[in-house]
């Protein structure tokens, strides 16, 4: 075994030695070698080189008519310029175009560079191995509007930063995220750790609590982290780009007859799909302890004292009820998170990127795309029925951007085609503010502009731990300011608890990893 290992173990030595040579010129570059080695030695190095986080292209600039060319420093390349020429060589009413693309001063022999195309009516890509003039033809433009389009913006270049092999190394680092797994559950919290500096400190045994339920009151607060399986990776993300330590709420609610239901917008109901629903308590908690596969940690978050009294439980129960069995608000999911042009998009994110996210999307799955964005976008612009290549070319013709319009804050009293949208947290502080604990600013407060970290931050919730409920954190030495009451690591809220209300509240609030800087009163 030793003298068989001897020889990786002296090549990947030499391997990492060249990595560390910046000005030395080779006819190789070290890491475009580093998949003849054994898996178990290569990709620990490759981890070290590349995240999950280089699988998202970087926007490098568009090719139009009213520049004769943009020039950049590509991964591989380090000379690139690219230009755009319309022609006819299709006969067609507005004809086509051929886009150049020269390429030159590679790295090494063995590098290439991967690019995406994008207008809003299609996305194309290409790779680039040779120093040389590429071209990439668009034999016949979609119609009058994708024609008007690329003459006034060009068409959008993306570089995938890592390269051929950083990019198989990110999607072997994101496919986990999502699967219903050990590796699943690790990678997520490797995300989060590498990506937000969150820590993971395991709790002792046992990792739920034995509840008495006649402590937990109507408005209290439940706070939900889920670190593996399919939401659990969608959370990891939502909350990289959030800034929130936890993925998903639902709130506590009793009856007249003092009975305890949860209710919670994004439960999944007996068609698969995903409502607002209020549950009894019992049913909830069983769900959550023995059937839910995601693995999620829970933190209840009690009301202040002076809170609960403010908290109007019937008018609470009234909005619950008119909303119970209405969707999940997937229209304004991601509006909650983009208040800013450029401050909330975790490099290389940026409304270029979300843009042509948008329209993958938008050919993948049409339907999709309507709901989770064009409704929005249409609510944003005055207008109806536009589909996202018509949204990009209104704003233009408007003077201006689509970054811009992403930053247009949502308004709580938008109705859309299956009603009003609420996200999960939404749901909760809509119901906040029915019950009165806005007053007297509710009318300034567009609780659809809050993410989850702001929500948990609001100044409504129990600080004075003697009067937590008795079996509040009894098994953990480390006494949180709230009750976790299932997990095996301790939930963290940072900024927990700390910021009053006031009138437009989180709407122009940036969210950059790792600090996360919230200007005041934005």
């Amino acid at each position: 075994m030793a003298a068989s290992s001897s020889p990786c173990i002296f090549f990947t030595t030499t391997l990492l030695l060249l990595l560390s040579i910046s000005s030395v010129k080779l006819p190789f570059h070290p890491r475009d070698l580093l998949p003849l080695l054994p898996r178990q030695v290569s990709w620990p190095v490759l981890n070290s080189l590349n995240t999950a986080v280089d699988l998202l292209p970087t926007f490098i600039g568009s090719a139009s008519l009213k520049n004769d060319a943009v020039e950049w420093k590509g991964a591989c390349f380090y000379e690139n310029k690219a230009w755009l020429e319309l022609n006819n060589k299709s006969g067609s009413e507005f004809g086509g175009g051929t886009l150049h693309i020269k390429v030159d001063k590679a790295h090494s022999w063995t590098c290439m560079d991967i690019y995406v195309f994008v207008t809003p009516y299609r996305v194309t890509w290409d790779w680039y191995f040779a120093s040389r003039e590429h071209t990439m033809e668009f034999k016949e433009w979609e119609g009058k509007a994708e024609y008007e389009y690329v003459k006034q913006k060009g068409v959008s270049i993306f570089l995938m930063e890592a390269g051929m092999l950083g990019t198989l190394r990110a999607l072997w680092d994101v496919f986990p995220l999502f699967t219903n797994t050990g590796w699943g559950e690790n990678s997520n919290i490797a995300f989060l750790k590498n990506h937000m500096g969150a820590n993971f400190y395991a709790r002792p045994k046992p990792w739920v609590t034995n509840i008495t339920t006649d402590e937990i009151h109507s408005g209290d607060l439940l706070a939900i982290s889920k670190i593996r399986g399919r939401w659990g990776g969608f959370e990891t993300l939502e909350k990289w780009v959030s800034g929130a330590y936890a993925g998903h709420t639902a709130v506590c609610l009793r009856d007249s007859e003092g009975k305890l239901w949860v209710g919670e917008s994004g439960n999944e109901n007996e068609k698969g799909e995903d409502v607002i629903a209020v549950l009894p308590w019992e049913e909830w908690w069983e769900f959550e302890q023995t059937k839910d596969d995601s693995n999620p940690h829970i933190a209840l978050l009690p009301l202040h004292p002076d809170y609960r009294a403010k908290f109007n439980v019937t008018a609470a129960w009234e909005y619950a009820r008119s909303m119970d069995g209405k969707p999940y608000g997937y229209h304004n999911l991601i509006f909650s998170w983009i208040d800013t042009i450029s401050g909330n998009y975790p490099p290389p994110l940026d409304a270029h990127l979300v843009a042509s996210v948008m329209t993958v999307w938008s050919k993948i799955q049409p339907d999709y795309a309507a709901n989770m964005w064009n409704e929005a976008l249409n609510k944003r612009l005055g207008t109806e029925g536009l589909d996202l290549p018509d949204v990009l070319v209104e704003v233009e013709k408007r003077g201006s951007s689509f970054d811009e319009l992403l930053a247009v804050p949502e308004q709580d009293d938008w109705i859309y085609s299956d009603g009003k949208s609420t996200s999960c947290i939404a749901f909760i502080l809509e119901m906040y503010k029915e019950a009165g604990l806005f007053d007297p600013i509710s009318s300034s407060i567009q609780v659809t502009e809050f993410t989850i970290k702001d929500a948990y931050m609001l100044k409504f919730f129990e600080n004075n731990a003697s009067r937590f409920p008795k079996w509040c954190n009894d098994n953990d030495d480390v006494k949180l300011p709230y009750c976790q009451i299932l997990g095996k690591y301790r939930m963290e809220l940072p900024g927990y608890n700390t910021m009053e209300p006031y009138p437009h509240m989180n709407e122009h609030c940036p969210s950059l990893p790792p600090k996360y800087h919230r200007p005041k009163n934005c």
